[in-house]
């Protein structure tokens, strides 16, 4: 069986920094805190995740507020079930029909060949505006998190992850759809958007990318997440939020491919700690080349480890609070 995947594993220094990333986030599952309070360290993974998003597509990092100030109540939501419900995920409107029409403005994510290999995924220059671009309008709101749209947006999709990880496998795009619904929830005019690609998204090679992401492959979860975000990144497929759906997906997936599968990790925080190379690497991904592929898949696993590194923090924060 063609496994387009398993070749990416072999570009170089790839399957070392994939090990690098595993090795990190297992030292972070096998933390004493996680055995009694998983769910507390993921409110927090969360939280941090959705700021650090929502920095990459330009928000302020300080918007949220420090964890010190905020922490101790999200944490006390005890998971992200009542984080979802914090914030009304639970009451929101049906992902876009994954089957059937669409409306006007796009397709639903349905249609195309089986892929071909990485090469017809990452080819063809990165869109104009960089790969965040497209996430929101630059509207003045109210200071905090209520007046950040795209913040609100990313700690919807941080929340919603590991139930979207239960789907991930058998319906990708049900997954994907849900998670542009949560995160443009509040920067779409026409609800009808939501979930849906726009009308000159390519949607073969949005397909492509699904089915590809959920066969069987010999590639870590690592390579998958990655492919997932950079392919995400280079089709920007809604046109808007397109960057936090992105890095949300990834993390779905690396909690579904059973990479870190308490979502304790802060994936986006390593990102936004290598911020200065991730627009370049992104499009270099973009471009198609081996070099620029592997480039990219090494820089994400730099980012999952680093992650890890912040979600061992956020264990001893929670662990000292305990004792």
């Amino acid at each position: 069986m063609d496994d387009p995947l398993a070749g990416v594993l072999m570009l170089t220094g790839v399957g070392a920094a994939a090990a690098q990333a595993r090795s990190s986030v297992d030292a972070l599952l096998r933390h004493p805190a996680m055995r009694r309070d998983a769910g507390r360290i993921a409110a927090l993974s969360a939280l941090r995740g959705a700021q650090a998003s929502a920095a990459l597509d330009g928000g302020d990092p300080d918007t949220l507020g420090s964890l010190d100030a905020v922490g101790s109540a999200a944490a006390d939501l005890a998971g992200h079930g009542a984080l979802a419900a914090a914030d009304g995920v639970g009451a929101d409107r049906a992902p876009a029909s994954v089957g059937g029409s669409a409306p006007a403005g796009g397709p639903p994510l349905a249609g195309g060949p089986p892929p071909a290999g990485v090469p017809a995924l990452a080819g063809g220059p990165a869109p104009a505006g960089g790969p965040g671009a497209g996430g929101h309008p630059g509207e003045a709101g109210e200071p905090g998190v209520a007046g950040d749209p795209v913040l609100q947006g990313a700690l919807r999709v941080t929340a919603a992850v590991p139930e979207l990880a239960q789907i991930w496998s058998r319906s990708p795009r049900q997954a994907l759809a849900r998670l542009h619904v949560l995160a443009a929830r509040d920067l779409v005019a026409d609800p009808d958007q939501l979930g849906r690609p726009r009308a000159s998204a390519d949607a073969e090679r949005l397909d492509q990318l699904l089915r590809l992401a959920t066969a069987p492959t010999a590639a870590p979860g690592v390579v998958v997440a990655a492919i997932v975000h950079g392919e995400l990144l280079a089709l920007r497929p809604f046109g808007t939020a397109d960057g936090v759906v992105a890095r949300a997906a990834e993390r779905v997936v690396l909690v579904a491919l059973g990479v870190d599968t308490k979502a304790a990790g802060v994936p986006e925080a390593g990102h936004l700690a290598l911020q200065r190379a991730y627009e370049p690497l992104a499009r270099a991904y973009a471009e198609g080349r081996p070099e620029g592929v592997g480039a990219w898949v090494r820089q994400c696993a730099d980012a999952y480890a680093r992650g890890a590194e912040v979600g061992l923090t956020l264990a001893e924060r929670v662990r000292a609070a305990a004792s």
